[in-house]
């Protein structure tokens, strides 16, 4: 049973995600770092090794419930995505010169009338969305290709925001669609994706099923010469009116005079050429090219194929005006969304939380080092450091299932806890974990000596895993993660 999903079920999916972040109950997203520890072949409790590739080359994620538990365990912190950071995009497209751009076609990937041949358009695409027919100009305007002046090079740029068709002197005709406004352009244009934005004024004048571009497919033969008008489109809608011109008996040129509106069907008859004066034509066919429901440039997102969405953050440093949740000590390797996480057991809603343990020495400690291993004396539990916060005296730190990172020589996962020592495995420091029943430091509160994470771990739903080279992280320096979707 031949059966397709359609692009507007995609378009429908995005669409589902971008207003689940304003719903009277929205859900709530957070993006989230980790992976400080560099990638390798880890050996497990059971004594059992996984290879996850290496820092040049890691390994992708696994579809699975371990790589979710995983993903927590190595967690570094998570940042609150909120309806301002969030936007439908599409390929981005630039306009270079000498380049031949598709045009819009109603009919990419049908089979051509009395033919068993497909549709496809000059590039090779067989289905509208891959074909090249929009562009984004040097003024950041999005413009789509409503005729390529049969596959000839583009060569001019095309400019302005007017509603009506644009002419250019290389014969290409373009609609002018939206301009990317400056904020769109800083969180939602990269190298790859650009937004795609409906203009509230090209909507307005947009017109249900008006003909504006004719495809001459066969030019018949036998016909007078001459230009003849008042040729109606026939079809669905009303008022589509056309003029042809005949050189040789051959039909050489047409235009609409009229677009006419209304027209999901439409079509020239032979016989209304000849009946205007084209005596003696016959076998001509020409092809009209029907626009989207409710007109060209009425609704961006559908008509250029907005089925990503794009999710935008950024991490400003060790975002200090919220804990400094963001360590700039370490770097990163892994990139998440999460989705309801919960923190202390409710509905996280902070804009940012680390994901991270800590605890507060008492006394000189020595100096820690990232990514060093931990212990501790009597409880045997066993971490990786994050971070070393000297000043404060405080050691940030994660527990992962991997010997050397989370698990005892006895193959468990035990919480450091009490008074007991823990010593650094390559730097030799040592520190004893603050007794105090309560106090705070570096904007942490401390319950004698410890801080739990403040994500909860497990808690929410892991919608993307992304692992990649790592990143170096410093105080003074803005990581813009700009996160794509398909659906």
């Amino acid at each position: 049973m031949p059966a397709i999903i359609t692009n507007k079920f995609r378009i429908n999916n995005a669409e589902q995600f971008s207003e689940s972040f304003t719903e009277a109950s929205p859900e709530v997203y957070y993006l989230g770092i980790g992976r400080p520890q560099a990638f390798a072949t880890q050996i497990r409790g059971d004594l059992r090794s996984d290879n996850q590739g290496t820092d040049s080359a890691a390994i992708t994620p696994a579809d699975s419930v371990i790589e979710e538990f995983n993903t927590f365990d190595d967690l570094l912190a998570v940042k609150k995505i909120t309806s301002s950071d969030v936007s439908f995009v599409i390929p981005r497209r630039n306009w270079i010169t000498s380049t031949v751009y598709d045009y819009y076609r109603h009919d990419y990937g049908n089979r051509i009338t009395g033919t068993t041949t497909t549709q496809t358009a000059n590039s090779g695409a067989t289905t509208l969305f891959d074909a090249t027919f929009y562009v984004l100009t040097a003024a950041r305007n999005v413009y789509k290709c409503l005729d390529n002046n049969g596959n000839a090079a583009s060569t001019t740029e095309p400019t302005g925001t007017s509603t009506g068709i644009l002419t250019t002197a290389d014969g290409y005709k373009w609609k002018y669609m939206y301009t990317l406004s400056a904020t769109q352009q800083a969180n939602f244009l990269s190298t790859d994706f650009m937004a795609v934005v409906t203009d509230a004024t090209v909507s307005a004048a947009a017109v249900n099923g008006s003909i504006n571009i004719l495809k001459i497919k066969s030019g018949g033969t036998g016909g007078t010469n001459g230009t003849f008008t008042g040729i109606p489109i026939r079809g669905d809608g009303t008022g589509g009116v056309i003029s042809a011109t005949v050189s040789g008996g051959i039909v050489v040129s047409v235009t609409v005079t009229n677009a006419g509106s209304g027209y999901t069907i439409a079509y020239i008859r032979n016989a209304d050429i000849v009946s205007q004066g084209a005596t003696g034509l016959t076998d001509c066919e020409i092809d009209a090219i029907i626009p989207p429901r409710d007109g060209h440039g009425f609704n961006a997102v559908k008509e250029l194929g907005g089925f990503f969405v794009m999710l935008n953050a950024s991490l400003e440093g060790t975002e200090s005006a919220n804990t400094g949740d963001f360590t700039a000590e370490n770097d990163f390797r892994r990139i998440i969304l999460l989705r309801n996480p919960f923190s202390g057991g409710s509905a996280a809603s902070s804009t940012t939380l680390r994901a991270t343990k800590a605890v507060r020495f008492t006394g000189t400690p020595g100096t820690f080092i990232v990514d060093e291993k931990i212990t501790q004396a009597t409880t045997l539990a066993v971490g990786k450091v994050v971070e070393w916060d000297s000043t404060n005296k405080i050691l940030h730190y994660i527990q992962t299932r991997f010997n050397d990172e989370g698990l005892s020589s006895l193959g468990n996962r035990t919480a450091f806890s009490g008074a007991n020592v823990i010593t650094g495995a390559t730097s030799g420091a040592t520190g004893t974990p603050s007794a105090t029943a309560s106090e705070t430091a570096d904007q942490i509160t401390f319950t004698s000596g410890y801080k739990d994470t403040e994500l909860d771990r497990h808690k929410g739903d892991v919608l993307y895993i992304e692992n990649r080279a790592p990143i170096t992280r410093a105080a003074d320096q803005t990581e813009n993660i700009k996160l794509v979707i398909e659906f």
